[in-house]
């Protein structure tokens, strides 16, 4: 199920880690963030890593936000990603448009 967001609506994100049977764990470095599609999205980040602000950028359309983590503490990388989909929708009315079609003789 996709979180909601109107096109003029931001929100905030944050990661926690667990281990497979839910304790609490750390990470080697700060998360990155990233978007699907930068033009329905964009993701300002934490300078940690472990928060960042979604903002809609405006057209409508679904994107994924991802965050990847290094689980390994060693020397070794092991890539550990979270994923969330996000669906923009249109916000309330906010003004009118009049269209004109092209004048012709009585």
């Amino acid at each position: 199920m996709a979180l909601i967001l109107t096109d003029v609506q931001k929100v905030g994100l944050a990661v926690s880690f667990v281990t497979a049977k839910g304790n609490p764990a750390q990470v080697d470095g700060a998360p990155v963030w990233s978007v699907s599609d930068a033009t329905v999205l964009s993701v300002v980040p934490s300078a940690d890593g472990l928060s960042a602000d979604v903002v809609a950028v405006g057209p409508l359309g679904t994107a994924q936000v991802s965050v990847t983590a290094d689980a390994d503490l060693g020397a070794g990388v092991s890539a550990l990603v979270g994923t969330l989909d996000i669906q923009v929708v249109a916000s309330e009315a906010a003004s009118i448009v009049i269209s004109a079609g092209a004048p012709v003789a009585q």
